[in-house]
């Protein structure tokens, strides 16, 4: 089921909370606030708002899903901090070019809505990925990227 799934190459910690890449490709699906979930949440590889980890220089391209029958959603990678802001998008910019998906609306009764991040994870450092839609970030839908030194 997405978000499920453990991601290819990637070391799923559950009770660390935590998924780590070690390659220079990372691909992974995110659901934004899936049924099941508490709400305002993001889920993957079955972990609610999981510590993420890349090494810099890997290719990271994230599949976002708006789960959520009422609410939009989005994911921006970020600095540390921005998630206490009620509007994260006024607060600062992206961490990386390409690592924002402002917003996806409601899905309809056909379908969600998808949209996908791809960017190359930069200077080795704690980030967060939120949701930039005003006030989610401050209710917590945001989790920990982590971006350790590379090869």
């Amino acid at each position: 089921m997405l978000g499920n799934e453990a991601p290819a190459g990637a070391s799923v910690d559950r009770a660390a909370n935590r998924i780590a890449f070690a390659g220079r490709r990372v691909h992974f699906a995110v659901l934004a606030s899936p049924a099941g979930n508490p709400d305002e949440t993001f889920r993957a590889a079955g972990l609610v708002d999981p510590t993420i980890v890349v090494r810099r220089g890997a290719q990271v391209s994230i599949e976002l899903v708006n789960a959520d029958s009422d609410t939009a959603h989005g994911l921006v990678v970020s600095a540390a901090g921005a998630a206490s802001s009620w509007m994260p998008m006024m607060a600062g910019a992206p961490a990386f070019p390409g690592s924002a998906l402002w917003f996806l609306g409601n899905p309809s009764p056909a379908r969600m809505r998808e949209g996908s991040l791809s960017f190359t994870a930069g200077r080795p450092r704690t980030y967060q990925y939120l949701c930039p839609v005003p006030g989610h970030a401050q209710k917590r839908m945001v989790g920990t990227f982590v971006v350790e030194p590379g090869w």
